[in-house]
């Protein structure tokens, strides 16, 4: 395809959705090779863009507006499938969040802060996103907190 033709990102690097118009985040190939079904994974290059958006059933894209969908991943991920682990690298589901934000010690958020500094984290390979779990879990328990 000529790059003409390319659909541009915006001077403030948003890049919005193509299933919602909502917001994406860029994400490398480890995401994208851990998440993508192999006879889906051609459809995109080294780098795409991840819309964040629970009620989308687009995970996936490119500019040149190449998709994969929900229902093409390896398995259910957050916040596609609320059942589906917060946390990609140590496990945390949305019930411990849940747990956590009912008790007078976040013990297991306080746990996960720590491996989330270690070695051990491989967020940028294996979260949907690419992206560190934990804003998503304080969101997650502020949000549980306050009613």
């Amino acid at each position: 395809m000529n790059k003409a033709f390319v659909r541009e990102p915006d001077s403030d690097s948003r890049v919005p959705c193509p299933g919602c118009g909502g917001h994406a985040v860029e994400v490398g190939a480890g995401p994208l090779n851990t998440h993508i079904r192999p006879e889906f994974r051609g459809r995109l290059g080294e780098s795409a863009w991840c819309c964040i958006s629970d009620r989308c059933r687009v995970v996936y894209f490119d500019l040149f507006e190449q998709t994969v969908r929900v229902d093409e991943l390896q398995c259910a991920v957050y916040p596609y499938d609320s059942g589906a682990t917060v946390c990609a690298c140590f496990g945390m589901t949305l019930s411990e969040i849940e747990s956590d934000a009912e008790s007078a010690e976040p013990l297991r958020i306080r746990e996960l802060l720590k491996k989330s500094r270690s070695a051990e984290a491989r967020c940028s390979t294996v979260a949907v996103d690419g992206q560190c779990c934990l804003k998503e879990v304080q969101r997650l328990y502020l949000r549980l907190r306050s009613g």
